[in-house]
């Protein structure tokens, strides 16, 4: 099978765990995941079947989040899995400062990964690292917060928030964000330790968990020989991308690898995607400077057996 398996990840594995699974349901080694889960976190892991796996560096790579921060207590891990390190008992912050404290984080920010996290250091894993014992410097990365909205106050109804207090928020960001430093930036912005106490993954790109599917129903569904119902089309991954139609001649020229030539709208992104008179995916595309209607294909996806292209 080609295409896109929109999964929600329980917590308790790994996101490589879940390939793994997928791998023996679908009786096929060549899958992928796009943007790892930690093993304690659940949420949409979207996982590429077949030649899709081609697709993963081209699908938007946003995430969205559902995420729970718990004031005055900070933790080793930064989140509610690690062993306590800080506990703050005046805590006094309004809602106000609450409000603002949110806002200063909104646009392009500078995040230091947590030593739990699968960045590589001169070649190993930070997660790697921090088993040992070892605590690294680390550089600063550059992410995006689109939007958060806070959704929740426990206590409700508290004039102030103080040790314990939680707060469940939701979080538009860019690909590499790591939520439970966002909340422990958050807490110092704020003047008191916090940590990250709940975490799901919403959607992942055009992915919704509203979508999603178990591995009991992708269980179930093997059981009954109906995997394929999960299966959702690879132009799910690029459906963002400017389509683009190629007539034969443009075909024959793209599946060798050459330079074709298609109608394009004023409006294309420099990248796009090409398909034929049905609707069909043929391949991925970029446009060549200075010549408009001229493209160079960057990815070209196998015909079927009746001379079309896979879907």
């Amino acid at each position: 099978m080609n295409g896109v398996v929109n999964l929600l990840k329980p917590p308790g594995m790994t996101s490589h765990d879940a390939v793994a699974i997928a791998r023996r349901l679908f009786n096929q080694r060549r899958i992928g995941h796009g943007g790892t889960l930690d093993p304690g976190v659940s949420g949409v892991l979207p996982l590429f079947l077949g030649w899709a796996t081609r697709l993963v560096r081209f699908m938007p790579d946003d995430k969205r989040y559902r995420a729970e921060m718990t004031l005055g207590i900070s933790t080793d891990t930064q989140d509610g899995g690690g062993a306590t390190v800080e506990v703050a008992h005046e805590v006094h912050i309004t809602p106000r400062q609450l409000g603002e404290a949110f806002a200063a984080f909104l646009g392009v920010i500078e995040q230091t990964p947590p030593m739990l996290s699968a960045v590589r250091v001169d070649g190993r894993r930070l997660y790697e690292l921090a088993r040992e014992g070892q605590v690294i410097e680390r550089q600063p990365r550059t992410v995006e917060i689109y939007e958060m909205h806070i959704r929740k106050i426990w206590p409700e109804e508290t004039p102030v928030l103080g040790l314990g207090s939680r707060v469940l928020f939701d979080v538009h960001c860019s690909a590499g964000t790591y939520i439970r430093t966002l909340c422990v930036d958050i807490g110092a912005h704020l003047g008191c330790p916090a940590h990250m106490s709940f975490l799901v993954r919403t959607a992942a790109g055009p992915l919704s968990i509203d979508d999603a599917v178990t591995l009991e129903e992708l269980e179930a569904a093997k059981t009954n020989d109906r995997l394929a119902e999960y299966v959702l089309p690879p132009t799910v991954a690029v459906e963002h991308l400017t389509p683009v139609t190629a007539d034969p001649k443009a075909q024959d020229d793209l599946f060798h690898g050459r330079r074709f030539t298609a109608a394009a709208p004023v409006d294309a992104s420099s990248t796009v995607r090409v398909q034929d008179s049905r609707g069909r995916l043929l391949a991925l595309a970029e446009a060549i400077p200075q010549h408009r209607g001229l493209w160079q294909p960057i990815c070209v996806f196998p015909r079927t057996d009746d001379g079309g292209f896979s879907r």
